[in-house]
């Protein structure tokens, strides 16, 4: 299946800053059969909830298109001062800084279920703050999915800690 090809995914050392080994999904994105086959597996994850939720940036491109394909909501978790109304923030670290993100807050029914989908498991703050983000508003995260994960920067086991009951699911495995 040409959606599992890691040759679609580039390694680029050094970027956004040295030390830092940037998964580039280009290729894979413009690879029509690839990108089909990627967000079809990320529907079937979608089957038993309300919502799917994507991380800015490339987290977007994949849960808008899962959302549609599997017949969700798409909920869009921003960085922060993008969203308008109100919304909910929560901070974070990640492996080369801190940031923040918000969701909107009062549009969604509480107790809704959602999954949250991203494109890489690194060290797990993202992901940790995207469940902590959607609890603060009520809804009920079913699980985690990645395309896939940079093993060896410990966020699994990160969000494993906090969320011990969370199915973290990754879709292009090591």
């Amino acid at each position: 299946m040409k959606a599992l090809d890691k040759s679609l995914i580039r390694s680029i050392p050094n970027f956004p800053k040295t030390g830092i080994e940037f998964k580039d999904i280009t290729p894979l994105l413009a690879d029509p059969q690839a990108y089909s086959e990627v967000i079809d597996m990320y529907a079937a994850k979608a089957n038993n909830c309300k919502f799917v939720v994507g991380i800015e940036a490339r987290g977007f491109i994949f849960a808008a298109a899962t959302a549609r394909i599997a017949n969700k909501g798409f909920i869009p978790i921003r960085k922060s001062g993008k969203l308008p109304g109100k919304v909910e923030t929560q901070n974070y670290k990640l492996e080369y800084g801190e940031a923040s993100i918000e969701i909107h807050s009062g549009i969604y029914s509480p107790g809704a279920s959602v999954i949250i989908v991203d494109d890489v498991l690194a060290t797990g703050g993202t992901a940790i703050a995207a469940v902590e983000l959607c609890q603060k508003i009520g809804l009920k995260v079913d699980s985690l999915v990645f395309l896939l994960e940079i093993s060896g920067l410990g966020g699994r086991s990160q969000i494993a800690k906090r969320f011990p009951d969370l199915q973290i699911s990754i879709l292009l495995a090591e």
